[in-house]
């Protein structure tokens, strides 16, 4: 049976209720975590090496202690916590307790045991979008005082790229130790694009040479190309894009990143969700418009049944080679060279298109630019340890969150597909841009062509000066969940992108009332790096 889909009004005034009810509890509704939620590929079996020696008997450093831990069921982010459990009992002493909940009840049980001050857990592997919330409520203390000693692992906070070394820290000091590196970048199949036929054929229909967009309009003339043509040899007509844009699990996110450059430019780096004076929210600028105007019209060239589906299904869809272009985070990379994926040699990356024009929201006008404005971002949750300031065992709960942050452990994490981990740190990167071993991917099956453009890709993103503005603030994503039942509302065609963005500018408004402008004011400008 067909999912049933709900009139806007009902859907809206659902989503009022959880909203309201979920602030009311202190809790936050969840995007599906990512991971090998795939049934078209098959995990590998690529294992971290051992990087902590068991301690000998009477001198364990944490002998007795006992740390809980937070993580999402399943293997994904969570995995590695799991595998690492025997490697650090032995080198401490002490005795590791992992406790799974779902994706959708993962904050909601954190902010539970930390508002109550139960002292269920010790860490959480959370979401960068909690941080903001998490500090200024004081429920996580910084590692600062553990980084650089001796007794712990030892890992580099400067291997970490800007862009997600920024979500490392908040008002100048350590939170999250470093894990998962979340960004979005675009994948496409790189043998339709060199295949002679195709290339004369889109010459011939668009006036120049079919090449990896370079700008929204190239994307779209690609996905138009190809819509309906047979891209795996099966016979039946398939996609030109792929993008999986179910409200509730992370369709906000692909609008995030697409309109980046319709907004970010080099004379308005910040300006994106709010005003950091007023707090007025600055969704329905022109920019933002013209942006979920194009993702609107990119719906037509992908199949209608992406708009109800969660990243899983959608990965599926590419994994199978039904399509010829998608955005999306490293996992579909990754997951993309594992047993099953009839696209590996095939997968062409690079950092999202941009645009040549931008609307400035701070000077109210629209910017030409003479080259393609391409924009960063750290779309996602770059899932990553914190520490609950009611730790009773707080060093040893580090020592377990910097075991995994080590490089030798973090290198295979990055490329292997099912662990949900993603590349972003220099020793992830292959010479002359980093540190990175190539037989590192081999060894855990990716094709030589494919790593080379996915670690390039992922390094221009999250090296680009310009960056998507990340929200970290009290009650983040209770905006992102409003957000994204407005922009199902518009690419399912029930409100035009205009109507939709000037919703979601009042629900945004509506929730900084709620929590107080002057508290979100001030949250929201620490989260920029501004005075208060």
């Amino acid at each position: 049976m067909g999912r049933k889909l709900w009139p806007a009004r009902a859907v809206y005034a659902l989503a009022a209720g959880l909203l309201g009810a979920s602030l009311a509890h202190g809790a936050e509704p969840q995007p599906r975590l990512k991971g090998s939620d795939t049934t078209v590929v098959r995990p590998g079996d690529v294992l971290p090496p051992r990087v902590a020696e068991p301690c000998k008997p009477g001198r364990c450093p944490f002998a007795g202690q006992h740390v809980t831990v937070l993580v999402a069921e399943g293997q994904g982010i969570g995995g590695p916590v799991l595998e690492i459990k025997p490697e650090f009992e032995a080198a401490t002493g002490a005795t590791l307790e992992i406790v799974q909940r779902s994706h959708e009840e993962l904050f909601a049980t954190l902010i539970s045991d930390l508002t109550n001050r139960t002292g269920r857990y010790d860490a959480c592997i959370a979401g960068a979008w909690w941080l903001g919330e998490l500090v200024a409520g004081k429920h996580i203390v910084p590692y600062d005082r553990y980084y650089k000693d001796p007794r712990f692992p030892a890992w580099d906070i400067a291997e970490v790229l800007p862009a997600p070394r920024s979500l490392l820290e908040f008002g100048g000091h350590k939170y999250m130790v470093a894990n998962d590196h979340d960004g979005q970048v675009m994948y496409y199949r790189r043998d339709l694009l060199a295949d002679p036929q195709h290339r004369a054929a889109f010459q011939k229909a668009h006036g120049y040479p079919l090449a990896p967009p370079a700008t929204w309009e190239q994307f779209r003339d690609i996905a138009d190309y190809f819509n309906g043509k047979d891209l795996n040899g099966d016979g039946e007509p398939d996609h030109g894009l792929l993008l999986p844009l179910r409200a509730g699990v992370q369709g906000m996110f692909h609008f995030m990143s697409l309109s980046a450059p319709f907004v970010i430019g080099p004379d308005n780096p910040h300006l994106y969700w709010f005003d950091p004076q007023t707090m007025k929210p600055l969704l329905d600028s022109p920019g933002h418009v013209r942006a979920l105007s194009m993702l609107v019209d990119l719906v037509q060239f992908g199949p209608k049944e992406m708009l109800n589906w969660d990243l899983g299904r959608g990965w599926d869809y590419f994994l199978s080679g039904r399509a010829a272009l998608t955005l999306t985070w490293g996992d579909l990379g990754a997951l993309a060279q594992q047993p099953g994926s009839r696209v590996r040699g095939k997968v062409g990356s690079a950092q999202l298109p941009g645009t040549f024009e931008y609307y400035d929201v701070g000077r109210h006008r629209w910017v030409k630019t003479e080259r393609p404005n391409r924009v960063g971002n750290t779309t996602g949750g770059s899932w990553a340890g914190v520490i609950s300031r009611d730790s009773k065992v707080p060093a040893a709960t580090y020592y377990l969150l910097a075991l995994m942050a080590t490089e030798p452990k973090s290198r295979v994490y990055a490329a292997r597909g099912w662990d949900g981990i993603d590349p972003g740190r220099r020793y992830h990167l292959l010479p002359p841009k980093g540190s990175g071993r190539l037989n590192d991917y081999l060894q855990a099956g990716w094709d030589a062509t494919d790593v080379r453009q996915y670690l390039q890709a992922y390094d221009d993103t999250f090296s680009n000066p310009l960056q998507l503005p990340y929200l970290r603030i009290p009650g983040a994503f209770s905006y992102w969940q409003s957000l994204d039942l407005r922009l199902a509302a518009a690419t399912s065609g029930q409100l035009s992108p205009q109507a939709a963005l000037k919703a979601a500018s009042v629900d945004f408004e509506e929730i900084t009332v709620r929590l107080g402008r002057d508290a979100q004011r001030s949250a929201f400008r620490a989260s920029l790096g501004l005075p208060r």
